[in-house]
């Protein structure tokens, strides 16, 4: 797909051509046996009127129309016919047999058939240019996020320099105001910065050192110093202009159909031309002019000009108002197939919930202290990611239960918790599985973890020496728009499930809440593509949806891989697609935009086929001798382009489905 500045290039060469070859083609209106018969002008001229037609219609063909000659010519060479070929055929048989009528002195012309047909495919297809951009203006949006200017700090001074020469370990310079230019890493200062535009996420967000910066956002407050890590191609936005242009330019399942339909078409109409001028003359005795007007106007009306445009316009109006919504689809058969979804899996941290939760219980058991318990975990949580360790610690730091105590034997046993020696004694931290694959009784506290369980709760048990010392209960509060997510894919038809690694009571609690009937708990990240494999074995057309990172495996086993929330490269490039946002809406948002899409590809691809599918006959003369219906070429040459910029409008019209993307 070209950039937006040379679309618009491409678009004001398609506009200068049409209104040139309109203005030629009013005079030669007036001056054929068109205007003469049917407008009854009668203008004098200084040379004979068909020699004037010849030298205002050459430019119209080989200036304004040469793009379709020169398409035909490459088509051609390549061994294809395409749409190019029929307009061309058109053309060029209208246009020598007009000048063969004029050497020899003949009356009846066809040069303003050659004219017009020229002017009203040019104008279809500038009509469909004009459609095209308009459905690009989130993309061009996205280009004009990047700054042309940035300062940078080179050699101990501050200078100015274009944004495409920033280069890697650059250290650039950011005041309140600016546009970041490159995505980075904070080195020094603090501030807030906008990321609406690229994230979705509307409150801006705190950034210190060693915070990570992304491209095209916009720096609020303070003033800060990042390092550059990735440039040009490599920035998120660059990342996702890549997917949205390669989603408008890519095919749909469907447009692949239609592509072998309109080269068969292509044929119909060549033979339509044949066989109508054969018939005609040589069967039925007409004249020459009438033979060949029958044939001329088979060919044009036949091209399948509107076919080809049925898919990719509604393709380029979905993805254009999927990235204006932060709903950013890979490509045009992920838009197509996310309408065929029936089950759907999601992940519950981060997805149905904030992924930030909080300490709300600490139950001690065996003599053991909530301060002792909080500061054994809090030490073997030291320096982990996980969303439930750094809840522990701040829990820990808020009740001033610190220092942390010495480790060794560290181990980190993925989905069940963690393990160490502190102070000569095995310390387990994790799942009730844990404690019990290692000899630890947790029965002593099954009323309060049955209790926490059914709340919903995440639950990190603790073993000290092989003895049951505690639990740790912490809330991630479901997302605010969670439960009418749910409401609204079963209303949509989906089976919904819940995967996670939490303990099952805990899972089932969360479910029962946000209205999930079907859970899948205590499953490990790496185990997660099974739990989508078991479902396609079903009989389902699945989506997963998770963070990007460690869902990868169960996004790249779905039907359809869903990365919400993520801003980042790595969701980029696990998902189909990826929701800027983090809010689990747009996954409803991301089903019905695939669904109103694929209606209007299915009312094009009908619209087209019909068309031809009655236009063909007519224009060439089957029904002239019973019915006297016939078409002139100019005619079959409007009539075509009115069909294209009808399915280009048709597919304009999928805008109005914007209300239904949102609560």
């Amino acid at each position: 797909m070209a950039s937006p500045h040379m679309a618009k290039h491409m678009e004001a060469d398609m506009r200068r051509r049409f209104w040139v070859s309109f203005i030629l083609s009013i005079p030669i209106v007036l001056y054929s046996p068109l205007g003469l018969n049917y407008f009854k002008f009668n203008l004098p001229t200084l040379i004979p009127a068909n020699w004037l037609l010849l030298i205002l219609t050459t430019p119209i063909v080989f200036w304004t129309g040469s793009i379709f000659i020169t398409g035909t010519y490459y088509s051609l060479k390549a061994r294809k016919l395409n749409m190019s070929v029929l307009i061309a055929t058109g053309v060029l048989a209208a246009y020598f047999f007009s000048v063969l009528l004029t050497i020899i002195g003949g009356n009846e012309t066809f040069y303003e058939a050659a004219a017009l047909l020229v002017t009203f495919v040019l104008f279809g297809h500038w009509m469909e240019m004009k459609s095209r951009r308009g459905t690009s203006d989130a993309l061009r949006a996205l280009f004009d996020l990047v700054p042309p200017q940035a300062k940078v700090i080179r050699s101990g001074m501050e200078i100015a320099i274009p944004s495409a020469e920033i280069v890697h370990n650059d250290i650039v310079v950011l005041r309140p105001g600016d546009k970041v230019p490159v995505d980075g890493i904070i080195t020094e200062g603090e501030s807030s910065i906008d990321e609406s535009l690229v994230t979705g996420e509307s409150i801006p967000v705190a950034k210190k050192i060693g915070d990570k910066v992304i491209g095209g956002s916009v720096n609020q407050t303070g003033r800060v110093e990042f390092k550059a890590t990735q440039v040009g191609s490599e920035t998120v936005l660059a990342q996702i202009i890549k997917m949205v242009e390669t989603a408008q330019n890519s095919k749909a399942p469907g447009q692949r159909i239609a592509d072998k339909a309109a080269g068969w078409l292509v044929l119909v109409a060549v033979g339509s031309g044949i066989t109508a001028f054969l018939g005609w003359y040589f069967i039925a005795g007409a004249a020459l002019l009438t033979a060949l007007t029958f044939a001329i106007s088979a060919i044009v009306i036949a091209c399948p000009d509107a076919l080809g445009l049925a898919t990719p316009t509604a393709v380029a109006v979905g993805t254009g108002i999927g990235a204006k919504h932060n709903i950013l689809i890979k490509d045009a058969a992920t838009l197509e197939n996310t309408s065929r979804i029936n089950a759907i899996i999601l992940d519950k941290t981060g997805t149905l919930t904030d992924g930030k939760p909080k300490v709300s219980d600490v139950v001690a058991f065996n003599n053991f202290s909530e301060h002792e318990i909080l500061r054994y975990e809090a030490s073997l949580e030291a320096g982990s990611n996980h969303p439930l360790a750094k809840a522990i610690f701040e829990e820990t730091e808020k009740r001033g239960t610190l220092p942390l105590k010495p480790m060794e034997n560290f181990e980190s046993l993925a989905g069940h918790g963690l393990k160490a020696r502190i102070g000569g004694k095995i310390i387990l931290a994790g799942t009730e599985k844990l404690l019990r694959d290692n000899g630890v009784s947790t029965e002593l506290g099954r009323g309060a973890l049955d209790r926490l369980a059914g709340e919903g709760k995440t639950l990190s048990l603790l073993a000290v020496g092989g003895v049951f010392a505690g639990i740790v209960a912490a809330a991630d509060p479901a997302r605010v728009n969670s439960k009418k997510t749910i409401s609204a894919l079963k209303n949509l038809g989906m089976e919904v499930v819940m995967i996670t690694g939490d303990h099952t009571k805990v899972a089932e609690g969360i479910g029962k809440a946000l209205g999930i009937d079907r859970v899948f708990a205590e499953v490990l990240p790496a185990d997660k593509a099974k739990w989508v494999s078991k479902l396609q074995e079903e009989g389902k057309f699945v989506a997963m949806v998770g963070d990007g990172i460690n869902d990868a495996p169960a996004l790249a086993q779905a039907d359809i891989g869903i990365a919400i929330g993520a801003g980042t490269d790595v969701a980029i490039e696990t998902g189909n697609i990826v929701l800027m946002k983090s809010d689990p809406y747009d996954i409803v948002a991301a089903i019905r935009l695939s669904k109103a899409t694929v209606v209007k590809m299915k009312q094009n691809l009908f619209w087209a086929a019909i068309y031809n599918v009655l236009a063909i006959p007519v224009a060439a003369g089957v029904f002239y001798t019973s019915l006297g219906w016939s078409l002139r070429p100019e005619i079959s040459a409007l009539l075509m382009s009115a069909s294209s910029i009808i399915v280009a409008a048709n597919a304009v019209l999928l805008k109005r489905v914007e209300r239904k993307l949102k609560i």
